[in-house]
């Protein structure tokens, strides 16, 4: 099996060629200067071809020599078959359908590479079902999803409407695998998944991903907040795996004063330089702003936060993003197949490179290792501590070759990603809570209740979104009525948790004391689901927001990011 055979990022939907960041389709053109080379990979080919022991496929055998030469390249330089190509295209102009995933693929021993969910698409049935960022998906029905490719990807995961299919995931912090059935549905189009006022004041936005309309939706929601009163902004990019470069540029303008750099590329060839430039006109250029960052964010995210960052215009709170700073272009060759190969570097405006560093030819099991470096040590040993960390105390221990000046004379840091101005660990998930999430337990019970409810319920609240979440709560009623789902469901509720299941996998069993303990937090968790149910899918964010712990702590960060906001120099 050819072991570079597909890009980091894909859509299992569609949205796989073209969403990349700098993607252009090229003719190969040949120069003298290699001819000798080639002439000896000729003779090679020949003597192969015509001595081998047993008859060889010619075609296998030239697909196996360019992944050879990618080899010695970065991770993202990929050879993409004329079959892949035709899925591609074929994909992008059908109808939105299938589980709605972004997917990378994690390098396994002997070509067992892990297939691993980057994003669900909000609103979409992976995210209805359960699947989170980071899952491993290692099963497909009743079929072994390691070594899978993209082709298999598509031939398992996408299906029309309606059709189901069941995947079991490893998941981080869980012992055992995690079964969730997906049916399969449309996928939603939009791009700013949530907008909405968290107070008199401050509007929060959520773009999942930048595709084509996302400067447009974006502009919307602002003009809609605006009319809400917003004076500050949040916006959210944690999640958002990257898109087109253009959206990236477009939305960053919409912050930025006339003449401040967004984004520049270096490469060795000049024509692949290039400079991208606010113009001014901006929608949202003075006022406070937060933006808010995880390692799952990527690419477009990764080119807005840097340069917001630089230009002293918003303060970034989170966790170090992806890294993914690599801009690839696809040369086409003569039988339909692709070279997806790495023609520059994006740089953030004060020259912080945000691919993660690695060693060319190295691999993509070390690409990765390297990727983890800076989080598995440094960062975690200051996350650990539990609380808010101001980047500058990370700083005191780095190099100064990864330290820049902003604008305004502030340090920001490189060495991979974009590293926030304040760091907020991840949420410890209570032994309850770890059931509830694991096996989905809130989400399909809000479905099942609401079935049970009937239409009188939905009647009873429909055009009542603001009513129905200031005054609809789960009763003792309902969370003794969830309990009981959790039974039906195969999740004994216990009143102690089995002695020989201490040191394993905790997600067995709910534990009456444990459930009352994180009781306001389940019911918090089946309201937003409720609430999406009868609302779509931008209900679910305001009322899951007392739960996210890196959106509560960034609300308490309006000082410093209004001082930032009044520092900037107006032109």
């Amino acid at each position: 099996m050819l072991q570079r055979r597909t890009p980091l990022l894909a859509l299992t939907a569609v949205l796989a060629v073209g969403i990349l960041l700098g993607f252009k389709v090229r003719d190969v053109s040949s120069s003298t200067d290699e001819a000798e080379a080639l002439r000896k990979l000729q003779e090679a080919f020949s003597l192969i071809s015509r001595s081998y022991v047993e008859r060889v496929d010619s075609a296998r055998l030239v697909e196996d020599a360019i992944e050879g030469m990618l080899a010695g390249l970065d991770p993202h330089s990929v050879y993409i078959s004329a079959r892949e190509m035709r899925d591609v295209r074929e994909t992008f102009d059908a109808s939105f359908e299938g589980i709605g995933i972004y997917y990378e693929f994690i390098p396994g021993p002997a070509d067992r590479d892990t297939l691993a969910v980057l994003m669900p698409i909000a609103g979409g049935p992976s995210e209805e079902a359960g699947l989170l960022p980071g899952d491993r998906i290692v099963q497909i029905d009743d079929t072994t999803a390691l070594g899978f490719d993209t082709e298999l990807v598509q031939r398992y995961l996408k299906g029309p409407r309606g059709t189901r299919v069941t995947v079991s995931v490893l998941r981080h912090g869980y012992s055992n695998p995690l079964e969730f059935t997906i049916t399969r549905d449309r996928i939603p189009l939009e791009t700013v998944v949530a907008a909405y006022m968290i107070d008199g004041q401050t509007g929060y936005v959520k773009l999942q991903r930048f595709a084509r309309t996302s400067h447009t939706e974006l502009l919307e929601a602002m003009r809609q907040l605006r009319a809400q009163g917003m004076q500050r902004m949040i916006l959210d990019l944690r999640g958002n795996a990257g898109g087109l470069l253009e959206q990236a540029w477009r939305i960053s303008d919409e912050f930025l004063p006339a003449g401040q750099m967004v984004v520049y590329t270096d490469s060795r060839h000049a024509g692949n330089n290039r400079e991208y430039f606010a113009t001014g006109g901006g929608a949202f250029e003075t006022e406070p702003l937060i933006v808010l960052i995880d390692e799952n964010a990527a690419s477009a995210s990764e080119i807005v936060a840097g340069a917001l960052q630089d230009h002293d215009r918003a303060l970034l709170v989170g966790r170090r993003t992806f890294g993914k700073g690599l801009v690839q272009q696809q040369f086409g060759l003569p039988d339909g197949s692709v070279l997806q190969m790495t023609v520059s570097r994006y740089y953030t405006p004060v020259g912080r490179l945000i691919q993660t560093p690695f060693e060319l030819g190295a691999g993509e099991e070390e690409y990765f290792e390297a990727k983890q470096t800076l989080r598995d040590s440094l960062e975690q040993r200051f996350l650990a501590e539990g609380g808010l960390v101001d980047a500058d105390r990370l700083g005191a221990h780095l190099p100064d070759s990864v330290k820049f000046r902003t604008d305004g004379g502030r340090t920001v840091y490189g060495g991979g990603g974009i590293l926030p101005d304040y760091l907020v660990p991840l949420d410890t998930l209570s032994p309850a809570l770890r059931t509830v999430i694991g096996k989905n337990l809130d989400s399909e019970f809000a479905r099942t209740h609401l079935d049970r409810l009937g239409d009188r319920f939905r009647t009873e609240w429909a055009g009542r979104r603001e009513a129905f979440m200031q005054s609809w709560t789960v009763d003792d009623a309902t969370f003794r009525a969830f309990l009981a789902f959790a039974e039906e469901r195969g999740v004994p509720v216990v009143d102690e948790r089995p002695a020989e299941a201490e040191d394993e996998e905790e997600e067995n069993v709910l534990v009456r004391a444990e459930a009352a303990e994180a009781r306001d937090e389940i019911a918090t968790r089946i309201k937003a689901y409720v609430a999406r149910r009868l609302f779509g899918v931008e209900a679910f964010y305001p009322v899951i927001a007392p739960l996210d712990r890196t959106l509560t702590e960034a609300t308490r960060l309006w000082s410093a990011a209004s001082d930032l906001a009044a520092a900037r120099p107006r032109r």
